[in-house]
């Protein structure tokens, strides 16, 4: 089943971290063989010790550059995706963060200066097809790098998995 998310109408309100936020700021290690609920409450705590509590479904996490550095850790973009988090939007994120945040459907875009022109709690509106990230508040619309159709194709989807299951789907109605 195709879910087509409208990827042109990402908004919300942007929650702002600085530069180098590793991935074991988004999913400490100490908390790996606790339920996914404990683990939850310490996404970004040693950044934004209140992130976890009052982030909102939509959100946006906006970051300076190297978001997603440190190991490849999967669970990073997932955490994010489970407190609800709709995109991140940085300076510059780690290779293998965005590939991750892309892989689970979490809408993750590079914007140049971003972290420069967001104040925390401004709503950011993210056309991730046309690569624009809107701040109303300040009548900006900053140019961000365009995600390549491949990796749109899977946050159409939702993610990997429902873009293959989609795909097994079509194969069967064929046979």
């Amino acid at each position: 089943m195709v879910m087509n998310y409208d990827l042109s109408k990402v908004s919300g309100r942007a929650w702002l971290f600085g530069s180098d936020i590793s991935t074991d700021m988004l999913s400490p290690g100490q908390y790996v063989h606790h339920p996914m609920e404990e683990r939850l409450k310490h996404v970004l705590e040693s950044a934004r010790p209140e992130f976890a509590t009052e982030v909102k479904t939509g959100d946006i996490v906006v970051a300076g550059p190297n978001f997603g550095c440190g190991s490849s850790r999967e669970s990073a973009p997932q955490h994010l995706r489970d407190l609800g988090v709709a995109a991140v939007v940085a300076d510059s994120l780690a290779r293998i963060f965005a590939r991750n945040a892309i892989a689970i459907g979490l809408v993750a875009i590079v914007c140049p200066t971003i972290s420069d022109m967001v104040t925390d709690g401004d709503v950011i509106e993210v056309d991730v097809v046309s690569g624009r990230v809107g701040i109303p508040a300040r009548n900006l619309i900053l140019e961000a790098d365009r995600i390549p159709e491949s990796m749109m194709e899977v946050l159409r989807h939702g993610g990997i998995e429902s873009l293959l299951a989609s795909l097994g789907a079509n194969q069967a109605q064929v046979i």
